[in-house]
């Protein structure tokens, strides 16, 4: 069984940035891809950004990209991403998942994610002035 836990949220001002951390649980932590989600209110959960379970490959949606950096760490069972330049609309709450189907991101982020296997409880951010 695998566990997710997200931390990191917070209340930023447009332009500032946060580091959210994924912390997993389980022996197979390392056998899966990481991806991020995010659910603004009244909108439809979106993909924004996965990693590989080996860390090599990584994908963005447009709206992340060039502010968003997603990294793991193995020996933490972690993964991290750090957003910077926030802007109001990235506000949502933000959730990690997994899934036995993806190793690599693949078409992981692509759709809402609605039938994966393991999620965290999520973290929000809010970014206002």
């Amino acid at each position: 069984q695998l566990q997710l836990v997200e931390s990191g949220g917070g209340l930023v001002q447009p332009g500032g940035s946060l580091r959210l951390s994924c912390a997993g649980s389980g022996f197979s932590f390392g056998s899966y891809a990481i991806g991020w989600f995010r659910q603004a209110p009244g909108k439809e959960r979106e993909g924004v950004s996965c990693i590989s379970a080996g860390g090599a490959n990584t994908r963005y949606a447009d709206s992340a990209k060039d502010r968003f950096t997603i990294s793991r760490d193995h020996a933490k069972n972690t993964v991290y991403l750090q957003m910077n330049s926030l802007k109001p609309e990235d506000t949502a709450i933000y959730y990690c998942a997994a899934d036995p189907r993806f190793r690599l991101c693949a078409y992981m982020i692509d759709g809402d994610g609605r039938d994966y296997a393991y999620w965290g409880q999520g973290t929000q951010v809010t970014v206002s002035s």
